[in-house]
């Protein structure tokens, strides 16, 4: 059976990062998306240094392969890489603003492997400990069903052209506190 391990995700990973998200964006996520829709959504999407430099973006690992990878942030921008405009560095306030999950790939070779669910259960468990107690994303559409299993629920859709065609979105939220029963936007 594979062995799997995660880390928090250094400078020294961006090359590895930036190939495994090319290749899930190009792959599970073409399933749910036109042509121009991926090539749109390779604008939008991607690496963010912010987050790597913050150390709050996780590697996962099986067998010494990079499987998938995600974050959190503290900081104000919902999603995108460096390169999309509008990003908006400036933190968040735990116990008032919710943190982000941010950046979540998973490698076409490890879908429905648990790998997706471990990072955001990581991401979950460290906002949590400095103080959220609330969290939200932006799920493209080939990761709304697993936000859903772990308890997301939808704030609104909608669609982003900035990439030269409009890509399907959908922001998502779920409250950290023990026994919540639902995700109470503020």
């Amino acid at each position: 059976m594979p062995e799997s391990s995660h880390r928090i995700a250094t400078e020294a990973d961006i090359p590895a990062l930036v190939g495994l998200m090319d290749l899930a964006i190009s792959g599970p996520l073409a399933a749910f998306l036109t042509a121009d829709q991926i090539a749109a959504s390779r604008m939008l999407m991607g690496l963010d240094s912010q987050i790597i430099a913050d150390r709050t973006y996780f590697i996962v690992e099986v067998d010494g392969v990079p499987a998938g990878c995600g974050g959190w942030s503290r900081r104000i921008t919902t999603y995108g890489g460096d390169h999309k405009p509008g990003r908006v560095p400036a933190p968040l306030t735990p116990g008032v603003d919710a943190a982000r999950v941010r950046a979540m790939y998973t490698h076409p070779d490890f879908l429905r492997r648990g790998i997706g669910r471990m990072i955001l259960d990581l991401c979950e468990a460290a906002a949590r400990a400095e103080g959220y107690d609330r969290v939200e994303l932006v799920a493209t559409m080939g990761g709304e069903p697993l936000y859903l299993s772990a308890g997301y629920r939808e704030i609104e859709r909608f669609e982003d052209d900035r990439g030269g065609a409009p890509v399907p979105l959908v922001r998502m939220g779920k409250s950290l506190k023990d026994g919540a029963a639902d995700f109470e936007g503020k």
